[in-house]
């Protein structure tokens, strides 16, 4: 199975689902933070491995704890997979913290920032040729 066949695409799609829904839902530990959301899974074609990139909302340490929560975690969450996926092989799951979203919105409030500067500056300007 090709990395990016139809199958790999499904799989993907469904153990993302599942993955969301045991993070929201069913996981009780305390470490794991409210706002954590599962951007992307890639499951490897031999549905041995998984990498499922992790987007926190938070400070640092919520990074972290959430983190070590979901490590401890692994074990319980890769048989509620099994129970509700109907896999030949439950994949190996590892978290891998994801902050192109964090990223994304730092990079926005400081676009927003120096666009209200230039119009400041540029209000300025107007107002001395006046």
């Amino acid at each position: 199975m090709r990395k990016n066949s139809i199958k790999n695409t499904r799989v993907n799609g469904e153990v993302l689902r599942e993955l969301s829904n045991l993070i929201r839902g069913e996981i009780k530990d305390p470490r794991i933070h409210p706002m954590t959301s599962v951007v992307t899974v890639e499951v490897a074609p031999d549905l041995k491995t998984c990498k499922a990139y992790i987007s926190v909302l938070g400070d640092e340490e919520a990074q972290q704890n959430t983190m070590k929560g979901l490590k401890s975690a692994e074990g319980y969450i890769r048989m509620k997979l099994a129970k509700n996926l109907n896999l030949r092989n439950t994949p190996e799951i590892r978290f891998v913290l994801d902050q192109s979203i964090e990223y994304g919105v730092t990079m926005s409030k400081k676009i927003d920032e120096v666009n209200r500067r230039d119009e400041e500056s540029h209000a300025g300007n107007i107002e001395e040729e006046i």
